[in-house]
């Protein structure tokens, strides 16, 4: 039995069921445990036999059964076995082994050195005592009992919007009599702006206005995720409602049928803000075995990771593809190719997907741009761009064309690839850890230290797309793509936007 199932790491209360389940602390006694039996209960040992075991208070009153390895329950720390003397040193976490137990693995003599070399767990630490949210222990298999159940034809719709950070996202949801066909189908809501920081408490009413249905992979169907724009009581956009002018700008350039595709970049954290997986007093190995990593050694938070793909496919985001990053704890996901404003609804859906997974695993996923100083690298939001003349044979000039306007806005860029003006990508676009640096334009065919790279293939090709690494993971999607659309196709120049409202 690996280490993993031995200590039930990647096990949550969840799994604890109606059935009654055999449950270990060291190998050596089991107790049959009720789905309402406590984790006190379970975690007895009771390695020695009446006779022999040293004297110490028992425990009783838990509504355990002992079983026939001895006389249980014994005093906690009767049994010198890693994981009795773990709980302890305060790790508290259900373990839970779904097949009869196997040997004791480590005699009571061995060395805490040879248990630890074995687990990849340090005395009183690893992957139990992780920082996760109290909710996330809750029993998920009552709340699976009532999510059975049936709706009678109404229709449960989450309304998604940006708060007043600009990166955070907020929902809310109310019961339609009937399952909307079309996003027409979605009334508008409103909400409390005051609370979101987007208004004052003596006018707080703001609207949402539905722009983009998914289907709901929590509630699943006929349920529905509504993606909305924020507008204000005289019905002018929120500060934070960037779609309203990327639209009108992505309506201007539609004949150029301008694609792209967003790498988005994040860091899983416990919560006590520490990196998910990460020792809780010191640090992981050098950056090198992490990126694309494979094995409980390299990759932390997988199952968090592929839940958030499979609920993406399920909503209808256009998620294409994921993969663990060079920081340990680090991940990236994939969406598009998008047209238009297509590319920031998805986006900003997927993130509200991701922040829900999070939610039920107990971590936090941030999109800091350098969540962890050193030398670590940080995380961005890569921006794959294309025009239809790029993608045509030849296209490799306009290419060119459109990264010499580029370069010649460079600052008026910068501002935009961050909610704050260029200070949250100050931190990460330092020259190092693949990274460009914030005050200088550079561009080249496969080097990922540029500002805008050009895929070999492309370069072999003669056509195709780019990609600008300047965006932070915190970005604005619609801020990125309308900035882009601008300067490479409405030709804008200078740090200076035209209104084009009128139009």
């Amino acid at each position: 039995m690996s280490p993993q199932q031995f200590w039930g790491s990647d096990v949550t209360p969840a799994l604890l069921s109606s059935a009654p389940l055999k449950v270990s602390c060291c190998g050596w006694s089991l107790l049959s445990a009720g789905p309402n039996t406590s984790f006190t209960s379970l975690l007895h040992c009771a390695p020695f036999t009446s006779s022999s075991r040293p004297e110490a208070p028992a425990f009783g009153g838990f509504g355990a059964e002992p079983s026939s390895f001895g006389e249980p329950p014994a005093a906690f720390g009767a049994c010198s076995c890693l994981s009795c003397r773990s709980f302890t040193a305060g790790i508290s976490h259900p373990l839970y082994i779904p097949e009869p137990p196997p040997a004791h693995p480590f005699s009571p003599g061995e060395s805490e050195s040879a248990s630890a070399a074995l687990s990849g767990l340090h005395y009183g630490q690893g992957a139990v005592a992780m920082s996760v949210s109290h909710s996330s222990r809750l029993n998920k298999l009552v709340r699976e009992q009532y999510m059975r159940l049936p709706q009678d034809g109404r229709v449960q719709v989450t309304y998604v919007w940006i708060d007043g950070s600009g990166e955070g996202v907020r929902c809310k949801s109310r019961t339609l009599d009937k399952e909307p066909k079309s996003i027409e189908d979605v009334p508008e809501w409103n909400f409390d702006g005051s609370s979101t920081a987007q208004a004052e408490g003596s006018n707080s009413d703001m609207f949402l206005v539905p722009v983009c249905m998914f289907r709901d992979p929590f509630c699943l169907d006929p349920n529905k995720l509504v993606l909305c724009e924020v507008l204000k009581y005289n019905r002018k956009p929120a500060e934070t409602n960037l779609r309203h002018t990327c639209k009108k700008v992505m309506d201007l350039v539609k004949d150029s049928h301008p694609w792209f595709g967003m790498e988005q970049e994040y860091t899983l954290l416990g919560i006590n803000g520490h990196p998910y997986g990460w020792p809780d007093n010191g640090f992981p190995g050098p950056q090198g075995p992490y990126y694309c990593g494979v094995g409980a050694d390299k990759v932390y938070g997988r199952d968090i990771v592929e839940s958030h793909y499979k609920a993406c496919l399920y909503a209808g985001v256009k998620i294409c593809g994921t993969n663990a990053e060079v920081m340990p704890s680090q991940w990236e996901f994939q969406v598009g190719p998008c047209e238009g404003i297509e590319m920031g609804d998805h986006l900003w859906m997927a993130r509200f997907i991701l922040h829900r997974v999070c939610e039920d695993f107990g971590v936090v996923a941030t999109l800091d741009p350098k969540p962890m100083t050193g030398n670590w690298n940080g995380a961005g939001c890569h921006t794959n761009y294309s025009t239809e003349e790029m993608r045509r044979e030849g296209g490799l000039k306009h290419i060119e064309a459109a990264i010499e306007k580029l370069s010649k806005r460079h600052d008026y860029h910068i501002c935009v690839y961050d909610p704050r003006g260029g200070r949250d990508n100050s931190r990460r676009l330092t020259g190092h850890h693949e990274t460009s640096n914030i005050f200088e334009f550079s561009a080249g065919v496969a080097n990922r230290g540029a500002s805008i790279r050009i895929p070999r293939q492309v370069g072999q090709d003669g056509y195709g797309y780019f990609e600008d690494r300047r965006p932070a993971a915190n970005c604005d999607p619609y801020a990125v793509t309308e900035a882009i659309m601008r300067t490479t196709v409405l030709n804008e120049t200078g740090v200076e936007t035209k209104d084009y409202a009128e139009h």
